[in-house]
């Protein structure tokens, strides 16, 4: 198939006085290029990272360091095929790792502690909202601000392709959509890259999300 859905519910409508939003420094003589700020947080994603026992469709969060590790489910009912794992390996070495992220796999995952694995990704449907085909959240809030492990669930059948698992990564690090980007754009702005929703099989990052990991990590 050329597209498939990949939304991610919309974070409520939520206006908190009390928001702290990080200056972001660009590196001396790095260009900036990007036409949107959809690193969360926004004005229109800023509900405050926090834990979850599964996913609830209103949070954003940031992982917490550019130190991004990862790790496959490789037992039980959410093992990812194959085919699947190959997949996210070319996604994290191929999209991720030339950004300013160290992107390393980890065979030897932490699940507790203060180093905890960043990203865990599984195939299941539990919590998957209905018409979509992944979702993203918290296990472990390290902040307001960054998560120390995220999860990513994507639908079995054919589902992990490049650009969906390049739009649920994007969301474990903190990239949005259009529409809760600012200045606002369309869910379906191609600039958006891999962000876009619905997001088409072989999609990329492209230059904007990429100067805002690279501006926030």
């Amino acid at each position: 198939m050329s597209s498939t859905s990949a939304k991610r519910l919309s974070a409520r409508t939520i206006v908190l006085s009390s928001v702290a939003f990080t200056v972001v420094a660009v590196t001396a003589g790095a260009a900036w290029a990007a036409i949107t700020d959809n690193m969360y947080p926004t004005p229109y994603a800023n509900l405050g990272c926090y834990s979850e026992s599964g996913p609830d469709g209103n949070l954003s969060c940031q992982t917490d360091n550019a130190q991004l590790t990862y790790y496959m489910d490789s037992g039980g009912t959410n093992e990812l095929e194959a085919e699947d794992r190959r997949v996210v390996i070319d996604v994290m070495s191929d999209i991720y790792a030339p950004t300013d992220f160290t992107v390393t796999l980890d065979t030897s995952p932490e699940f507790s502690g203060s180093a905890e694995t960043d990203i865990v990704y599984e195939e299941s449907g539990i919590g998957v909202p209905s018409g979509s085909d992944g979702v993203t959240f918290c296990n472990n809030a390290a902040s307001d601000l960054r998560c120390d492990q995220q999860y990513i669930r994507i639908l079995g059948g054919g589902n992990y392709v490049q650009g969906l698992t390049c739009h649920e990564t994007g969301h474990a690090v903190g990239l949005v959509h259009g529409n809760q980007a600012s200045p606002q754009l369309s869910n379906r702005d191609e600039r958006l890259g891999c962000m876009e929703t619905p997001v088409s099989t072989d999609e990329v990052l492209q230059d904007n999300n990429v100067d805002n990991i690279n501006a926030t990590y």
